[in-house]
């Protein structure tokens, strides 16, 4: 089974990411991101090239199935 790791990303300034959130970007198969536009830049500033998909409130239903298959396989 995998893990689900949650992290907190900066609203603003892409500097204040901290190294430990970096650090799990980097090492994840899968991003679940609210806003994959704005995840993306940060993905893209750090060079960071793991997958990403939406989980927000309006597809969390869907979603939600989604990802515990992936962390289950």
């Amino acid at each position: 089974m995998g893990v689900l790791y949650l992290c907190s990303t900066p609203l603003g300034n892409l500097n204040d990411v901290t190294r430990r959130v970096l650090d799990v970007l980097s090492q994840v198969d899968l991003i679940a991101a609210e806003d994959t536009r704005q995840t993306r830049k940060l993905l893209n500033h750090y060079g960071i090239t793991a997958k990403t998909t939406s989980y927000h409130e309006h597809n969390e239903r869907e979603k939600a199935s989604y990802l515990l298959a992936e962390l289950t396989q």
